[in-house]
């Protein structure tokens, strides 16, 4: 049996460390499969020695990130693991350090949380166009939508343009009730519900009702040049190579696009190539354009989210090797 121990400064940081009902010792225990025990201001790890340096090493990670003002969560002990697991701990305090992008309506910071996400949002803060690739839940259209509304009241831009394609992933638009917009409308609700959780429902309605926001169909920026706009186009790996086109060609003066999707998830018809896959190449070498990668590490949903995630990448390698 092997026992690490680590010393902990003030009682306030064992209490943030042990979370209620322990459940943050609780997940770390079964994270690193060690014993965790604490005696005074000490903090004992047993079990097999890679175990316990693993477990050790989170919760030194992990006690950064509380001296830093962070609150300790699930999602932050799971990656915080996995970086000790790839021996990247000293970037720990690169994520804790990361600057609060906005507030929400609830009054919560938003800010990155993984490596993946510092990088997205440094590329969005510092490129005219940025292109963020990756799966579901690493944040791609949210925290975009948070820096849109950051540089909305900073009056950096005079408006907000969020945009997706209607592409059906399954269902048919003719068979939804309505007329057009509300037949459209399901397909920018995701939009819809991160501006409201930035802004507010009330204050969303002023914005839009001034135009300083507008939540359109990809088809509605044909024709249009963008002045002074912050521009996301979300669920782009369902565009075609021309919409693409057309739609990085709408970049006015002094505004930013950010363009948002995950490769693993095009709904286009068979034959037709995806306008996110085709500019991932042939921009990659443009000065002002950046192309952020996240990845399955920088999930920050549901824990099994990131497992599904991983599932399906394992099963898409056994396909491409057996093809």
């Amino acid at each position: 049996m092997f026992e690490q121990t680590v010393k902990i400064e003030c009682i306030e940081q064992l209490a943030a460390l042990f979370g209620n009902f322990d459940e943050n010792i609780k997940r770390i225990e079964k994270r690193c499969g060690v014993s965790i025990t604490s005696h005074g201001s000490e903090i004992r790890v047993k079990g097999d020695q890679a175990n316990v340096l693993l477990a050790k090493g989170t919760i030194e990670g992990l006690i950064t990130m509380i001296k830093k003002g962070e609150q300790i969560t699930g999602q932050n002990i799971d990656y915080t693991a996995s970086l000790a697991e790839d021996g990247d701990l000293e970037k720990i305090s690169d994520i804790a350090d990361s600057d609060c992008i906005c507030i929400t309506s609830k009054g919560k910071p938003v800010k990155p949380k993984t490596l993946g996400q510092k990088k997205y949002t440094d590329a969005i803060r510092n490129n005219t166009i940025t292109i963020g690739v990756g799966p579901a839940g690493t944040g791609k259209t949210y925290l975009a939508v948070a820096l849109a509304v950051k540089a909305l009241k900073a009056k950096e831009v005079n408006r907000i343009i969020l945009t997706r394609p209607a592409v059906e992933a399954g269902e048919r638009l003719g068979f939804l009730p309505g007329d057009l917009q509300q037949k459209i409308d399901p397909y920018l609700r995701p939009l819809y519900d991160a501006l409201f959780d930035m802004m507010g429902a009330e204050n969303f309605q002023k914005y839009q009702e001034r135009g300083d926001i507008e939540v359109a169909p990809l088809a509605y920026m044909r024709g249009r040049t963008l002045d002074d706009s912050f521009i996301i186009l979300d669920e782009a790996q369902n565009t075609t190579r021309e919409q693409m086109k057309m739609f990085l060609t709408r970049l006015g003066f002094n505004s930013k696009a950010v363009v948002t999707g995950d490769i693993t998830q095009i709904d286009l018809p068979d034959g037709k190539q995806s306008g996110l896959k085709d500019a991932v190449k042939i921009l990659k070498n443009i000065d002002d354009i950046a192309i952020s990668r996240l990845t399955g590490k920088d999930v920050v949903r549901h824990r099994l989210v990131q497992e599904i995630i991983k599932a399906y990448e394992r099963s898409a390698e056994r396909n491409e090797r057996k093809s």
